[in-house]
């Protein structure tokens, strides 16, 4: 997981991450999303040059690196120096596809609109930029066909997914080890992504990575003979 400095983003020596070369005319357009994630895109998974904002779940936020970069990928993430990286991988992130720039202080922009130039998806929080700026970065991500991933509202973000309703597993009666979570992501934008859709999910499922959601249980009748002496 190569971790690259600001002044290196900012000098132009940033490729095409996937090929190491001009993007082809042919590229293809979209980067894929694991499959209990993709009813949330309305192209099917990271569209090429969009934008897309994720409310509430770092977790979140990395699954939604993991399938590109375990193909021939590259993901690039900016100023989010607490961003844990055994996490990543336990998440199904190729974290030698991962370049991190953990500390880009006032250069921030910049770094991120040089990555957007040489990576498929960059991830950066929205906290340190103003809307001019985020404007122009998205503008770049559409231009350079990368895929734009922010933490936080995003000005014109062509998706917001928010992560809402978490259900912990492995604690039985107040003891025991936290084994998976079950979140509900709600997805809403613009044109296509209008109507919002939901789905719950296990992020991340015990043993790492995303499941679906285990099927409600029903309260066990109170004459159920199971347990009585």
């Amino acid at each position: 997981m190569p971790a690259l400095g600001a002044s290196l983003a900012t000098s132009g020596a940033v490729g095409v991450a996937s090929d190491l070369a001009k993007a082809p005319s042919g590229r293809v357009r979209m980067l894929p999303v694991h499959t209990d994630l993709a009813g949330l895109f309305p192209w099917g998974g990271l569209r090429r040059g969009s934008t897309v904002s994720v409310h509430g779940s770092t977790s979140l936020l990395l699954a939604l690196l993991a399938e590109a970069t375990a193909g021939d990928s590259w993901a690039a993430v900016v100023g989010m120096p607490d961003l844990g990286v055994l996490a990543a991988a336990e998440l199904g992130v190729a974290v030698d596809r991962l370049a991190l720039v953990r500390h880009p202080g006032a250069d921030l922009p910049a770094v991120v609109a040089a990555l957007l130039d040489g990576m498929d998806l960059v991830v950066t929080p929205r906290a340190r930029l103003g809307d001019a700026q985020a404007r122009r970065l998205s503008a770049r991500a559409r231009h350079r066909g990368a895929v734009l991933l922010t933490v936080g509202s995003w000005p014109g973000a062509d998706l917001e997914l928010r992560c809402a309703s978490y259900r912990w597993d492995g604690i039985e009666q107040g003891a025991g080890y936290l084994a998976g979570r079950e979140v509900t992501v709600t997805a809403r934008g613009r044109g296509a992504a209008a109507r919002p859709v939901r789905t719950t999910l296990r992020l991340p499922a015990p043993g790492g990575g995303i499941a679906p959601a285990l099927p409600a249980l029903r309260p066990r009748p109170a004459t159920d003979p199971v347990g009585v002496a």
